[in-house]
Formats: C-alpha cells, sequence, structure tokens
C-alpha cells in the first residue's frame, strides 16, 4: 500500500503534503505491510475539521489494519481531538510533519516511545526550511512555499495558533527550488505563504514579496509561467505592482483576501484595509494589467453582520470586478475574539453564503463569456483540462499534461470554457 497523504485546505498545505511523503517514506513507513495514511488536515472552519474527521474514521474501516497518522493545522490547534479517536495512531504538529524521525515515533515502529500526540508549541518555531520538492505529484503546476506562519491577529482566524509567527524563506533557497522544479519540466511555478505579502520581514536586509519576484523571473529565464497565491492588499510593495504591469510570465491573476465589504465589519474583524481601499487596489491593477481576473476571500455571516452590511459585500463583487469568489460562511472558532461576538442565526449565514456564491457564478459566467474568440496560452493540466494565464478552466478534447498550448477559445457551458 505505500503511504497514503490525504490532504485539506490550502496550497501550502498540498506543497507540504509532497514534504510528507518524502519523510514518511525516508522513515520506513512505505515499507509496512498495509502501508499508511496521513492525514494533513485544515482548521479554518468547523466544517474542515468535521470532513476530516468523517474521512479518518472511513480510512479506518476501509483500512483496518493500516497505520493512520493525523497532522496539519487542525491537529496543531486540537490535538486532544484527534488523540481520542480510537482510529488513529499519531498526531503530529505542523513542525513535526516535516521531519522523517516524528514518523519514527508510531507504536510498535522500533522505537519505545509510543507517545500518541507529537505537538510543539508553533509559536517557539523561528524558521522556516527550504523543503526541496522535485515534483507535485500528479500535478501539471507546482507549488513552492516561500513564507509561512502570519503575525496579525484576525479575530475570526485561528490559523496562526496552527501556523505560528510569520517567517520567510531565503531568497536564494527559493531561487534554487524554482530551478529544480522547472528543470524537472514543470511549466508552472505557484509561489505559497500563509500571509504571503508579509515576504520578507524577518529576513536580513527584509526584502519584500515584489524584489522577489522579480529575481525569480531574472534568475530563472526558463520558468514559463509564474503565480502568486492569495494576497493582502494593503502589502503590495511598489516592486509587486511594477512586475504586474510589466511581466507577461506573470500571471494575470490575483486572490485577495477581501473577507467583508463593510467597514464596520471589517474593523471588528481586525483587518487592516477599509472598502475603499479594496476597490482602489483593484482599479489600480487593471489600468495596470487590463485583462487581470481578480479572486477574493469573502465571509458570510460573520457576527453583528446585518442585512445592510451583507449587501456590502454583495455589492463588493462588481465593484472590485471579481471573477472567482471562494465564499466562507462564518464558522465560529473556539478561542477566537469573533467567537464572543453576538453570532448570526445559522440559516441566515448559509443563506448569505448561497447569495454570495450566486453573485460568484454570475460572475464567472459574465468573465467565461468575454473570453470567446481569444487565443489563450493554457496549462494542460490532464487529458480533457487546462487553465489559462488567468485561471480559467478550458475543456480540451486531448492534451499531455504539463505542456503549455495555444488555444482558440470558441465557447463555454457557463462553468468551463471550450475549445
Amino acid at each position: 500500500m505505500g503511504v497514503d497523504v490525504v490532504t485539506f485546505g490550502c496550497r501550502l498545505n498540498t506543497y507540504e503534503s509532497e514534504v510528507m511523503r518524502r519523510e514518511a517514506e525516508a522513515a520506513g513507513l512505505g515499507g509496512l505491510k498495509d502501508g499508511a495514511i496521513i492525514f494533513n488536515t485544515c482548521a479554518v472552519t468547523a466544517e474542515a475539521v468535521r470532513q476530516a474527521k468523517q474521512s479518518i474514521r472511513k480510512a479506518r474501516r476501509e483500512n483496518p489494519n493500516a497505520r493512520i497518522i493525523v497532522t496539519g493545522c487542525a491537529a496543531q490547534t486540537e490535538p486532544a481531538n484527534f488523540v481520542e479517536m480510537d482510529e488513529v495512531d499519531l498526531v503530529l504538529g505542523n513542525e513535526e510533519k516535516l521531519k522523517a524521525n516524528s514518523y519514527r515515533a508510531l507504536p510498535d515502529f522500533g522505537v519505545n516511545d509510543t507517545e500518541k500526540a507529537r505537538v510543539n508549541d508553533i509559536f517557539s518555531v523561528r524558521e522556516t526550511a527550504s523543503h526541496m520538492v522535485d515534483a507535485i505529484e500528479g500535478r501539471a503546476r507546482a507549488f513552492v512555499q516561500v513564507q509561512n506562519g502570519c503575525d496579525h491577529r484576525c479575530t475570526f482566524c485561528i490559523i496562526p495558533f496552527g501556523r505560528g509567527n510569520s517567517r520567510s524563506v531565503p531568497m536564494g533557497a527559493v531561487v534554487e527550488q524554482v530551478r529544480a522544479l522547472v528543470e524537472a519540466g514543470h511549466a508552472e511555478i505557484v509561489l505559497t505563504g500563509v500571509d504571503l505579502t508579509s515576504y520578507g520581514a524577518d529576513l536580513p536586509g527584509v526584502p519584500k514579496l515584489g524584489k522577489l519576484v522579480k529575481t525569480i523571473l531574472r534568475q530563472v529565464p526558463e520558468l514559463r509561467r509564474l503565480r502568486i497565491s492569495s494576497l493582502d492588499a494593503v502589502e503590495v510593495d511598489a516592486d509587486l505592482f511594477d512586475v504586474i504591469a510589466s511581466e507577461e510570465r506573470l500571471m494575470p491573476h490575483l486572490h485577495l483576501s477581501l473577507q467583508a465589504g463593510d467597514d464596520l465589519i471589517l474593523k471588528r474583524m481586525k483587518r487592516r484595509h477599509a472598502r475603499a481601499d479594496a476597490i482602489a487596489f483593484c482599479d489600480q491593477i487593471r489600468r495596470l494589467r487590463p485583462d487581470i481576473a481578480f479572486g477574493a476571500d469573502i465571509i458570510a455571516g460573520f457576527p453583528t453582520e446585518t442585512e445592510e452590511m451583507f449587501a456590502r459585500s454583495l455589492e463588493l463583487v462588481e465593484e472590485c470586478g471579481l471573477t472567482f469568489l471562494h465564499v466562507f460562511p462564518y464558522s465560529k472558532r473556539p478561542g477566537t475574539p469573533a467567537a464572543k461576538m453576538p453570532q448570526v442565526d445559522g440559516r441566515t449565514v448559509k443563506d448569505r453564503a448561497r447569495r454570495l456564491r450566486a453573485a460568484g457564478e454570475a460572475a464567472l459566467r459574465r468573465r467565461l463569456a468575454s473570453e470567446h474568440g481569444a487565443v489563450r496560452q493554457v496549462l494542460i493540466e490532464s487529458g480533457t483540462q487546462g487553465r489559462t494565464e488567468h485561471f480559467l478552466p478550458v475543456a480540451i478534447a486531448d492534451g499531455v499534461p504539463g505542456s503549455v498550448r495555444a488555444i482558440t477559445i470558441t465557447g463555454d457551458d457557463g462553468m468551463r470554457l471550450s475549445a
């Protein structure tokens, strides 16, 4: 059976799952008769934790003799909940999951220490290592972790307690990994982190994300496509604005951490931008790169949110020109300040999330329709689908995963482009 890694949550988890697979195999788990299953969990919502537990129970039913290890942000923030599960053999924290020695702590696996949970204080971690991953298994694009953790304390967010304080990978190590992935055949690289635009604050000389992006593109000229994941607009630096405007190899697709469209809700969330800042940022980027496609995270039903406040979030879809919407129904996370605020009724939260998703679907349909007749450079993800420079999905008849093809867009079905 070998080592099977089940990944929940963000792109950073996807990257780290490849490191975990390699380290677990180095520890010998791949040689276990009945194999090992590692769950890399997410803690961003209560639903994400519930899904992970459900998946663990199912895995145990289907693999009664396999070793089951649980790690990731949910394991870091609430290890006791997984220790109490009879289905689980070992619980590892976010620091421990990236080290081969941690996997040797499995009961009956050559060591006497059979402590079920190994979860360090994540705030004691001061550095983020550059874990070299030669390729992301089964994926046309590869992710490169350049940053981890977060120094901000948004009132709804548990993630800093799962990831610790912000720490950056030195530029030289990032460039080395990008070059290795390009040499391994990846046409597209995605830079990822927990709070990506805080990159460099802890490094000598305090380099910004924009300098990192420029350095990668200059020093790895063979790289065809570079993407950057979720951004906090108030932290975007002058170099990043410049490279967005001038470098075609940086893909015209940005995902923004907006969270809400009402100023009072943003203040109660402890966000660092106002509604006008978000709109102005999108206008500025669109002037620099007119074909840009924006995605955004928006929370529906944050505590104290009235219908009028929610309407301002709904209006933000058009006012910012969003194409991709990642909607989170507000999820009460114990230990966060927002959990103590007056809560919105659950049915209202679900209804607002539904309306936001509907607005997002309509925005996507408009963008798809505007692509008819365009020639796009499409990264082939599988034999049936690829992605344009703007991250729009394209249905294709055949293709070699990992290749980039010029394709004329002929139509769409409301969800994907056709060619």
